[in-house]
């Protein structure tokens, strides 16, 4: 009988390449992953890798066993949801990946509904953008992620995970109360007006700089980038104190200090979208279910409250 956790393991260097990067997403030392790699093959009795100076490289059956075992773990997990299913309340530990400005208004709220409803239930939330988050869950660390895409940037879709909508967030401007175009009776602001203003946004080559910045070149302009980080509630704080305009998605924007408020833009397709990502074939797995409808629930109320505010 082959060891799964060592399957795993050369499954894990078919995709990452290096015994230190699959030492270091397990926790353990590279030596530690190097010992369970000839344990593996003794157990096959055949030659998995190939070992050139300090390179190693899959041998044409340790690539095809790699490929087995994504079979083999689909199997077990078949076999873990059929024996939960028809068993009444979903129980055990079930693990999300959840990226960080969803972490307070979605994540929080989710752990707290979703264990009141099912007390057998456990969740365990890892803090992951999006790239890392679906490789989590390939790799079946994690069971639900919580993904997000921008609208206005042709991002290709994940692969090999299945993902349901929950709702969209559009980028809103957070802007000193005092600005011209803060005014509250306007329904949206036009990004040519704050061309001539300092900007904080994103670093380059995020998802968020990235899209913010496609929409002020596609306004006519390039935004004067005063400062750049990845925090929301950071840029918030600066944009107080310094009088910076800032683009934000509307889930971060839930708690501005007074001098600031959050107005929508007229740039439709300046928004992300938030999706529920889970491996094909687990979505009706008892646990994996109770979590989608509760984020469904969470996220209609959430919308709700947010249309009665009128952001």
């Amino acid at each position: 009988m082959l060891d799964v956790r060592r399957l795993v393991l050369l499954r894990d260097l078919a995709a990452h390449g290096t015994v230190t990067a699959v030492a270091e997403l397990h926790g353990v030392t590279p030596s530690a992953v190097s010992q369970q790699l000839r344990l593996l093959e003794d157990e096959t009795r055949t030659r998995l890798l190939e070992r050139t100076g300090r390179s190693i490289h899959l041998t044409a059956a340790g690539r095809r066993l790699a490929e087995d075992t994504e079979s083999v773990l689909a199997a077990l997990e078949q076999a873990r949801n059929r024996l939960h299913t028809g068993t009444g309340e979903p129980t055990g530990p079930l693990h999300i990946a959840c990226f960080p400005s969803a972490l307070a208004p979605v994540a929080a709220s989710l752990g707290e509904a979703l264990e009141s409803a099912h007390r057998d239930l456990r969740l365990h939330i890892t803090e992951a953008e999006p790239e890392a988050a679906v490789r989590l869950l390939l790799e079946r660390r994690v069971d639900v992620a919580l993904l997000y895409r921008y609208a206005n940037l042709a991002a290709p879709p994940h692969p090999g995970v299945e993902a349901h909508l929950l709702r969209a967030d559009p980028l809103v401007a957070i802007l000193r109360t005092d600005h011209p175009a803060a005014d509250p009776e306007r329904s949206a602001i036009d990004l040519r007006e704050l061309a001539d203003t300092p900007w904080i946004t994103a670093p380059p080559q995020t998802a968020c700089g990235d899209a913010v910045l496609q929409a002020c070149r596609s306004a006519g302009f390039t935004p004067q980038v005063r400062h750049t980080c990845t925090d929301f509630s950071a840029m918030t704080a600066l944009a107080a104190s310094g009088g910076h305009t800032v683009l934000i998605p509307h889930m971060a924007a839930a708690h501005l200090p007074p001098t600031l408020t959050a107005r929508p833009v007229s740039d439709s397709t300046l928004t992300r979208t938030i999706e529920i990502a889970v491996r094909h074939g687990t979505a009706h797995e008892p646990a994996i279910a109770a979590c989608l409808d509760v984020l469904r629930t969470l996220s209609d109320t959430s919308a709700d409250t947010a249309a009665i505010r009128g952001t």
